[in-house]
């Protein structure tokens, strides 16, 4: 069997650029731009007409969306990224004064931020479960399970996390939760188009994002709620749709908001079909393995070894120049993104700082070998 070609023709990225950073904030392919600008024409040729129709547009692609997750689509409603659809959870479900969540030391920062508000604002505890990137998943599910007891309100935790590309046994965890009466929160953000059916694993909540691997629009995200939940979950905004009975609806009609990126959204999904992705995903893999072994070879360091890496991100270590900061690494990409025409991301892990690479169609070797010829003089 041949191996498929890369395929940036798709995309309207810069040429002059090495985009390694994916995970981060997706890349829409032409065909999506293109009908999302057909959408956002329609609207401002008719804004009345427009959002007349808006309603049947949005029922149809979410119907879509589900579809692709194979979930239920009485539980699934549209959100706009995964921070959101956490912070949606976190409000629906009791967290008595004295509880505890419990996360795991992989948390994303905007979600351990959110977890802190709502045990504030409600006298409970944070507990950070520490999972080594090499635990497996029977060390994984040791670890929280030793932190969950009766005071616990929730257990929020990554299905891949975005700081170390780590798929977690989130079907054990959630079902470890459940015989506790414990509510579970999957942040899914990097889990669409990189795990089938990511939303079937059993949790009370699940949040994921489609603008990632799916390359939607931005601003797309997806929530899905376990069905003892959807009566009470509401969604950030209080709008007309506040007494529907329907979870996904309730959900859909934010006030005067840009529908355009929910619509066009499911253009991104045929875009997938069409790049055959099942085999394209396992071909990525195999490409970004070999990417982060060039590029670790040219910085004399290593691959982190991830028990359970996601299909498409590998973490290379890297010699960090100087302070290992927030500033200093956001000055960094910066530097490279200037001066080396790459656009990467870092991420920290305990004392750690890794190159999170990524791989998406429209990457070829060639743009891990650039990388791997141009960092280390840097350095």
């Amino acid at each position: 069997m041949t191996v498929l070609s890369p395929r940036p023709d798709l995309w309207t990225l810069d040429p002059d650029y090495v985009h390694l950073n994916h995970g981060s904030f997706g890349a829409v392919p032409r065909r999506t731009q293109e009908l999302l600008a057909l959408l956002r024409a329609e609207a401002e040729a008719n804004p009345m007409r427009w959002f007349r129709s808006v309603p049947e547009r949005l029922t149809a692609s979410r119907l879509e969306l589900a579809a692709f997750l194979q979930t239920d689509p009485a539980g699934f409603a549209l959100v706009p990224n995964a921070s959101a659809g956490v912070t949606a959870a976190l409000s629906t479900i009791p967290i008595p004064a004295g509880s505890k969540l419990v996360l795991t030391n992989h948390a994303y920062g905007a979600v351990r931020y959110a977890a802190e508000r709502f045990a504030k604002a409600n006298r409970a505890e944070i507990v950070v479960v520490d999972v080594p990137l090499e635990a497996d998943d029977d060390a994984v599910v040791a670890a929280v399970e030793a932190v969950l007891d009766e005071r616990t309100a929730a257990l929020i935790v990554d299905q891949i996390s975005s700081a170390t590309a780590m798929v977690f046994p989130i079907r054990r965890l959630a079902a470890l939760c459940r015989s506790l009466g414990i509510a579970s929160i999957v942040d899914g953000a990097h889990a669409p188009a990189l795990l089938d059916a990511p939303a079937e694993d059993g949790a009370d909540f699940w949040t994921g994002n489609f603008h990632k691997w799916p390359a939607a629009p931005r601003a797309t995200a997806g929530l899905v709620v376990a069905e003892q939940w959807r009566t009470a979950t509401l969604p950030l905004i209080v709008s007309w749709s506040e007494y529907d009975e329907r979870l996904p609806e309730r959900f859909d009609q934010q006030g005067t908001a840009d529908y355009a990126s929910w619509i066009a959204a499911p253009e991104s999904l045929r875009v997938l079909a069409d790049l055959e992705w099942p085999r394209r995903r396992s071909e990525l893999s195999t490409l970004v393995d070999e990417g982060a072994r060039i590029l670790a070879k040219s910085l004399g360091t290593s691959v982190a070894e991830v028990a359970h890496p996601a299909a498409t991100m590998r973490l290379v270590e890297l010699p960090f120049p100087g302070e290992r900061s927030p500033d200093a690494g956001e000055a960094f990409k910066e530097k490279v993104s200037r001066e080396l025409k790459a656009e990467i991301t870092l991420t920290g892990f305990d004392t750690r700082v890794f190159i999170r690479l990524s791989a998406h169609a429209y990457n070829s070797l060639h743009d891990y070998q650039r990388l791997a010829e141009w960092l280390p003089p840097m350095l």
